[in-house]
């Protein structure tokens, strides 16, 4: 819950903060792009802290840079408000990292189900942020700063949660210990493949997530349609939580689960562009398409590293380079529009990149693993 509440709770409230704050709206924008950018940075050096530290105390960790940069992002001051926003972003960062490597450490054989569950977790709670921002603001006469204090609940329960963990601290495997865990990935083509999918699938959501309001206006749509529609994207993102892990489990491999997310964004866009009269359905795949791909995408990250290090070394790599990719889309789609004066470019852009998706992802959702060329490769020795 902590890992997509405490960023979600702010696009509601810009309006109120650019008010009091007297930002202006390329200044407002930084507290969306500021997080994206500190998921990227902090990302690479994430598995890092946990080989030297430990997943439970990283983790612990990782909590309390959140709870601060809250307390400290509710202070009423342009400077706080960043400052607190990019603690924020680094805390959710090396949570974002670390837990597919807890998941591979401690449940290796409930990857996908466990991925799916926290997947769910954050976006429900990210929906409830949402939901609450403005009314939390209301009961404190228009006060940004009240609701945004309400989501240091989250971490502070965390951090409760977590302190019985804390005495299970556990040191790196001698035979993984003084392995070379990011290096190698860098030059791995299985490591590229799940960090284009993962990144891609960013890009596209993020897209969604800031234009897809302007772009319904644009269309024809009043502002109260947009904006419901817009929730039923955050809505649906959801969903392929509640039924991919059990279909994936079915599975030999991921392969059809990776191209059909992907295609599913590629037909909503394209759907977008050619009839924007059919946006709910469209808004409904791209909502399936991208939610399935990040549950995916997370899931590769666990299935294709080989130990705990490893995959806390390629959740680095991927979200390093995924959330770089996913801070320009905004940026560059918002550039299209101002220059050529609609939509269409844009959305072919993001169609375009969802071909090249699917094809990352039938090679991502192959059954091997980092370092092995074979898909018996990665299934156990028999006996």
């Amino acid at each position: 819950m902590a890992l997509r509440a405490p960023v979600t709770g702010v696009p509601p409230l810009v309006g109120l903060i650019r008010e009091q704050l007297g930002l202006s709206n390329t200044a407002a924008g930084m507290l969306i792009t500021l997080p994206l950018l500190a998921f990227a940075v902090v990302s690479l050096v994430s598995a890092g802290m946990a080989r030297r530290h430990g997943l439970e105390r990283s983790l612990f960790f990782a909590l309390l840079l959140i709870g601060g940069g809250i307390v400290l992002r509710s202070q009423g001051q342009a400077w706080a408000l960043y400052v607190g926003t990019a603690l924020i972003g680094s805390g959710i960062a090396i949570g974002n990292v670390l837990l597919p490597s807890l998941l591979k450490r401690d449940f290796p054989q409930r990857v996908a189900g466990l991925t799916s569950a926290y997947v769910l977790t954050m976006s429900i709670a990210a929906g409830a942020a949402s939901a609450m921002a403005v009314p939390l603001a209301s009961l404190a006469g228009g006060d940004w700063r009240f609701s945004a204090l309400c989501m240091l609940v989250i971490p502070l329960a965390g951090v409760l949660l977590w302190l019985p963990q804390l005495a299970n601290h556990t040191p790196p495997a001698s035979s993984t210990a003084h392995a070379p865990h990011g290096g190698r990935l860098w030059r791995s083509p299985l490591a590229w493949q799940v960090t284009l999918y993962l990144g891609i699938n960013s890009f596209v959501f993020y897209v969604g997530v800031s234009w897809l309001p302007a772009i319904l206006r644009d269309a024809g749509y009043s502002a109260e349609r947009a904006g419901s529609l817009h929730g039923l994207l955050q809505l649906m993102s959801a969903g392929p939580a509640l039924f991919l892990a059990p279909v994936v489990r079915r599975m030999k491999d991921q392969r059809a689960a990776a191209f059909c997310s992907a295609a599913a964004s590629l037909v909503a866009f394209t759907g977008l562009i050619v009839a924007p009269g059919w946006a709910t359905l469209w808004i409904v795949l791209l909502g399936l398409g991208t939610g399935g791909g990040i549950i995916l995408g997370l899931m590769f990250v666990g299935l294709r590293a080989s130990h705990a290090q490893q995959a806390a070394a390629l959740s680095g790599m991927a979200q390093c380079i995924g959330y770089l990719f996913a801070a320009s889309g905004p940026t560059l789609v918002g550039a299209l529009h101002d220059r050529l004066g609609g939509w269409s470019v844009a959305l072919g852009l993001c169609a375009g990149l969802c071909v090249a998706m699917a094809g990352c992802g039938l090679l991502a959702g192959r059954n091997i693993q980092v370092g092995q060329f074979h898909p018996r490769a990665a299934e156990p020795p028999r006996r």
